[in-house]
Parts: structure tokens; C-alpha cells; sequence
């Protein structure tokens, strides 16, 4: 995985696919920045970070990942590799369903993966420092190049769908003393049930991970 780094952006996830059109695809890229100003978040919403966080988007070809593995659940496979990165480091991090990272009761990140013919773009948003008091952050320092190229060497492993799906089951159980938004609406998700491709069953409604 080749990685940019750039000093400012308005969203790493948009300037990844321009540099995509304009430069096509050679190889797997990544694009990653501690300043952010306009990132795209789940549902449409922005995502404006603060300075000193971590904000990095990544292009790589469907074929390239597990034949196991669903589409509609892109975002929890690269969520959780990255988590099991950060928690190898020390931290107490651990995944929301669908893709938000959480430290205690805190959101400190999340993930939004998007698909264009046959590349799968993936940008994650992960707060290193204090944003405010809805927020949480990191409980590790770390050095941002680093994690990366420790993450990017674990999704070269090619962890099958079915090795993240057995570890995320397990941590699903977190994930029932809060809520989802599901079709504009907060949904708890106390009842829910995992399906095997990562999606849920709630409110006798199938709903998989649209982010």
C-alpha cells in the first residue's frame, strides 16, 4: 500500500477519487492527513475533524479482498482489522456495530466505505485527541505512519470473512446497551440479532451496514 500524506485536506475520501480519475489505478494508495476540514460521514453527515487527529481513505480492488466476504459488511472487516492493530498497541478500543469505534461509552471514530465498479474506497476518521465533550479519544499515543503500515500488513494477511466474523460476534454483545440510527431513527439494539453476513435482524427487520 503506497501512502500521501498531506499537511490539509477537505476530505481524504473525495481527494482519493479524483487523484484516482486523474492519475487511474496502479496500485493500492492510501491518502491520510491530521487535518481534515470537510470529511465525509456516515448517512451524509460531515465528519470535521481537529487538528492532530487521524484521517486516512484507501482504494484497493474488490477482487483483492477475501471471496468470503459480503459486501454490504466492507466496513466492519476493515473496522475490525484496524481495531485488533490498535488493541495489539495497548488500547482498550472496540467496535460499535456497524463500524464506529469506541472507547467506554464514547465514540472516537468510524468508518464509511464506498464502491465504484470494481475499486472499494474505505475511509476511517479516528480521534487522537480531545474534539469535544460528545466525543472521546484514543486511550494510546501513537505514531499515526506506523499504525498504518501495521494495518495495511494486516489486511494483506487476507483474514477470511469468516476468522473477523467469529472474533466480532463476540464483541457484538457490547453493542447491545446502545443504539443504531436505522432509517433516520435511533433503534436499540438490546434484541438484535447478528446474521453471519453482518447484518441484524431488529424490529423484525433485516438491516445491514449501508456505510
Amino acid at each position: 500500500m503506497k501512502i500521501i500524506k498531506l499537511n490539509e485536506v477537505n476530505s481524504t475520501h473525495t481527494y482519493l477519487k479524483e487523484y484516482i480519475k486523474e492519475h487511474s489505478y496502479s496500485e493500492p494508495l492510501c491518502i491520510m492527513t491530521d487535518n481534515q476540514i470537510n470529511g465525509i460521514g456516515s448517512r451524509g453527515n460531515n465528519w470535521t475533524g481537529v487538528k492532530g487527529n487521524l484521517f486516512f481513505s484507501f482504494v484497493l480492488l474488490k477482487d483483492d479482498l477475501p471471496k468470503d466476504l459480503p459486501t454490504q459488511s466492507f466496513s466492519i472487516y476493515f473496522s475490525f482489522l484496524l481495531k485488533e492493530v490498535l488493541k495489539e498497541n495497548a488500547s482498550k478500543i472496540w467496535l460499535k456495530w456497524p463500524n464506529d469505534f469506541y472507547i467506554d461509552d464514547k465514540k472516537i471514530g468510524g468508518t464509511i466505505t464506498t464502491l465504484s465498479n470494481n475499486f472499494v474506497y474505505c475511509g476511517i476518521g479516528l480521534n487522537l485527541i480531545h474534539v469535544d465533550e460528545n466525543f472521546g479519544n484514543l486511550d494510546i499515543k501513537i505514531d499515526s505512519q506506523k499504525i498504518l503500515q501495521e494495518y495495511f500488513s494486516k489486511l494483506n494477511e487476507s483474514n477470511s470473512w469468516k476468522q473477523i466474523f467469529n472474533s466480532f460476534k463476540i464483541e457484538f454483545e457490547n453493542s447491545r446497551r446502545f443504539q443504531s440510527t436505522i432509517e433516520n431513527q435511533k433503534v436499540s439494539l438490546a434484541n438484535a440479532v447478528l446474521n453471519e453476513d453482518g447484518s441484524i435482524d431488529v424490529n423484525k427487520k433485516k438491516v445491514f451496514s449501508l456505510r
